[in-house]
């Protein structure tokens, strides 16, 4: 690491250029006036005595009232704790006001109904965090390009809580993963043709969830991009559900979401 490689990560800490600046040349110089940091430093000399104030109002820096006034570091432990808890304090501070907005109640104009992901890694978090807001009943279905271990531990997970939990899938090996677990199984209707098929995965949750991906154009060799659309709480995901499950009723002669 170089000195402006230095600066952009005091940066990061919060420190401005200049204050990064002038720490730097503080360490270097162990005690200075503020023309001999100017010297050292590309801080404009008129800039120094504005920057080494901000310095010692983090705490930085120490100033001697002397003629001329001179300026010394603190040390690096203290600096370097000092810091941290500045970091850890703006940090707290932002995500304590994103929660409160978060909290605040929306109106129906401000909320959206459907939201899309894309990404199959995405797409398994998002299947994860509906599998586990359920109160009463998951169904998923997916072959084994998409099967995740971990949504698999979550979906043994919930069924242990006592939540009704089905898995479909066409693929045995998907299926087989849950004998011996609370978790039910189902085969996906055999006489849909799925050879040409850009079916992805289905999640519902409790008659008012609902997630359906699809399988696009390749991200990599054999490996297609997936995007889902998935609603909750919403009257497009009851309509949707009471489709979908008309089409299984349908193929498997039975009511499965």
């Amino acid at each position: 690491m170089d000195e402006t490689d230095a600066i952009d990560a005091m940066g990061e800490l919060g420190l401005t250029q200049y204050e990064a600046q002038v720490f730097i040349a503080l360490q270097q110089l162990g005690v200075a006036s503020a023309s001999e940091i100017g010297q050292a430093t590309d801080v404009p000399r008129s800039q120094v005595y504005g920057t080494a104030e901000s310095l010692e109002e983090r705490g930085l820096v120490e100033v001697q009232q002397s003629n001329p006034i001179r300026y010394r570091p603190v040390g690096l432990e203290e600096a370097q704790q000092t810091l941290r808890e500045q970091y850890e304090t703006h940090q707290r501070n932002a995500f304590d006001y994103l929660e409160s907005v978060q909290q605040q109640p929306h109106s129906a104009e401000q909320q959206e109904d459907i939201w899309t992901v894309r990404g199959s890694d995405h797409i398994d978090t998002r299947v994860e965090q509906l599998a586990a807001d359920a109160t009463e009943r998951v169904v998923y279905g997916c072959g084994g390009a998409l099967f995740d271990e971990r949504t698999a531990e979550t979906l043994v997970g919930r069924a242990d809580d006592g939540i009704a939990v089905t898995v479909m899938s066409r693929d045995e090996a998907v299926r087989s993963r849950f004998a011996d677990t609370a978790v039910d199984t189902l085969a996906f209707p055999s006489e849909v043709d799925s050879s040409r098929s850009q079916a992805g995965r289905v999640l519902s949750a409790d008659g008012d969830t609902i997630l359906l991906s699809v399988l696009g154009g390749p991200v990599a060799p054999a490996v297609p991009e997936e995007t889902a659309i998935w609603s909750s709480g919403t009257g497009f995901a009851v309509t949707f559900i009471v489709l979908l499950s008309s089409w299984f009723e349908m193929h498997l002669g039975r009511a499965v979401l």
